[in-house]
């Protein structure tokens, strides 16, 4: 073979039968290498695993398994036991390359000269879930199911080439390709972890469950707690009729109590409380029970007893992550709430005799990557060894600022991130700007690309979406004094979106290298322990308990050499938490 380090071997289906696949070796560069083989049904693992291992016998690196989804086929083979090193899904990849095919705005060297070989996607179609099914051409009867299937591998090479060809003509090539192999070796994290599971005591839910809600009750019955709390609602709002589950009733209700909200949301009954100190006691009394039951209410749809029948098996929560789910490249989830495990439910969350979960989080992860976009030195320095909000309070006291607290600085800096222009966060702005010229000028930049409609990308080449027909619509009717305030807060919205996408979405691709990292770490060294859970900057591991120090200490290598692979040697670092817990609940 031709460039053993890049070869590829694409997977597609075959016109030999149900679960058959025809495969294609090819060189680095994309040309066949070899005929066609044909894999018979059920045999792909087996294929896959002999060619992994006659890699790992020769000492060279393992193919990169190439194939319209990943979703679509590592399943197959993890329920069969294999596990391959790398791979390159077209579909998230074609994601990527369509988006910075349209490219203009901060940055754009033209659009990308990327010619797709393989349909575009549908818009109900995500690129890294499987397609919802399509009828047959052929389908004859109400009764006949479509066949699986999908594009030959020779379109699927041609493809591969397409996108070869576009990454060779990008700005920074290296870069590009960088992105497209650690969003390819998401869908492998993201399969695995699905298929191990997080560990989930039905019977430790249930109990908590029962001690926040009561007994099960039958269904359409609301639990005994919460009915209790609910005739406490009514009692305290005067309204014996009310159903507080319906907001426009409850609104209604509220006002007639005399408590002037706009709405039913928590945040904002809490500040009515507040408004009035010396009444403070008294309007908290009167909302208690309705924020209690929104709190109950909440549990019982997001985590309750059907969520536990729907979601755990045998032991086990699997989630489906959907990778690149959102716009920036941050990860999503279909069902199930994988992305939010609620503090209340979170003691469930146990692992399995004679292991320990080892859970890491990446402390104020995208500040600190605006500090290595911006190549900011004093937000940099700000950044090592220590808390970085406490850092740029510490600062701000020296140089005589009001910004001295960290609670302030940390709704400054996440007010400068998510364009934030009025209450505190716009007061302390000209502070934080002042003390961080570069990171607030490389934001306030990013949302002027964004607000005259231009495009701007992550440090790795991840283009922002163009703002869409209506916005064009928008910006060219300036008729009227409403047409034009409509405009501009169109135009300011689509700002908020750019100043935080460049953040956000560099800030995704450090999470998939770091994951990308410890995956590759944990079976260089055959350690007993696997991923299971991800969210954003945080990952649980479920590891034997002898391993745990070591997977520890590789977490926090991999954090460092995510930051080198995304960033290079920079002077901004990257600290992880970690803590070896038997119970999810007590890692925080």
């Amino acid at each position: 073979m031709q460039d053993n380090e890049r070869v590829h071997i694409v997977v597609g289906t075959s016109t030999e039968g149900p679960g058959g696949h025809r495969v294609q070796p090819l060189t680095g560069s994309g040309d066949p290498d070899g005929a066609e083989i044909v894999v018979p049904p059920g045999e792909l693992a087996a294929f896959v695993a002999e060619r992994e291992e006659a890699a790992r016998r020769a000492g060279a690196t393992p193919p990169r398994w190439t194939w319209e989804r990943t979703a679509a086929v590592y399943p197959e083979l993890l329920a069969a036991g294999v596990r391959v090193d790398r791979c390159h899904d077209l579909r998230l990849c074609q994601a990527i390359l369509a988006t910075a095919a349209t490219a203009h705005g901060s940055g754009a060297d033209g659009p990308l000269p990327y010619r797709p070989v393989l349909e575009p996607l549908r818009p109900d179609e995500a690129p890294g879930l499987l397609p919802p099914p399509r009828p047959a051409q052929d389908q004859t009867s109400l009764f006949d199911l479509p066949r699986a299937g999908g594009p030959a591998v020779t379109a699927l090479a041609g493809e591969l080439r397409a996108q070869l060809a576009a990454v060779a003509g990008a700005a920074d090539p290296r870069r590009l390709s960088l992105l497209l192999a650690a969003e390819s070796q998401g869908a492998l994290v993201a399969a695995e972890m699905q298929h191990a599971g997080v560990p989930w005591r039905e019977d430790v839910h249930r109990a908590l469950l029962e001690d926040a809600l009561g007994p099960e009750p039958p269904p359409g019955e609301r639990p005994e707690k919460m009915e209790a709390t609910v005739r406490r609602l009514r009692q305290v709002l005067r309204a014996p009729g009310l159903n507080p589950d319906s907001p426009q009733e409850l609104l209604k209700a509220l006002r007639a109590a005399g408590i002037d909200v706009a709405s039913t949301r928590q945040w904002e009954l809490v500040e009515w409380a507040r408004a009035v100190p010396g009444l403070a006691a008294q309007r908290q009394e009167l909302i208690a029970p309705v924020l209690e039951h929104k709190k109950q209410a909440r549990l019982l749809s997001a985590n309750g007893w059907h969520w536990l029948d729907t979601w755990v098996r045998a032991g086990r929560f699997h989630p489906e992550y959907v990778v690149g789910g959102v716009v920036t490249g941050r990860w999503a989830a279909r069902g199930g709430g994988a992305l939010q495990i609620p503090h209340v439910v979170r003691d469930a969350v146990r692992a399995d005799p004679g292991r320990v979960l080892v859970v890491a989080d990446a402390a104020q992860l995208e500040p600190r990557v605006l500090a290595a976009l911006a190549h900011d030195d004093a937000l940099a320095a700000a950044s090592r060894g220590r808390d970085l909000y406490q850092s740029i309070a510490d600062l701000g006291e020296e140089r005589g600022s009001e910004l001295t607290e960290r609670p302030q600085a940390k709704v400054a800096m996440l007010g400068a991130m998510y364009g934030a222009t009025t209450g505190q966060s716009g007061r302390l702005m000209p502070h934080l700007a002042r003390m961080f010229p570069r990171a607030v000028d490389y934001v306030e930049r990013a949302a002027r690309v964004g607000e005259s409609g231009g495009q701007v990308r992550t440090h790795l080449g991840r283009w922002s979406p163009p703002p869409g027909p209506a916005w064009d619509a928008a910006q060219r009717d300036l008729s009227t004094a409403e047409a034009e305030r409509r405009a501009g807060a169109m135009a300011r919205a689509q700002g908020r979106f750019t100043r935080n996408f460049v953040v956000q979405g560099t800030a995704a691709e450090w999470a998939m290298c770091w994951m990308g990292s410890i995956r590759s770490a944990l079976a260089r060294e055959a350690l007993d322990a696997e991923l299971v859970f991800f969210l954003h900057d945080e990952i649980v591991l479920h590891c034997a308990r002898a391993d745990a120090a070591r997977a520890g200490e590789l977490v926090r290598e991999c954090a460092a050499q995510a930051a080198r692979i995304v960033f290079g040697r920079i002077p901004v670092e990257f600290p992880v938490t970690v803590a070896v817990v038997e119970s999810y609940a007590d890692a925080k």
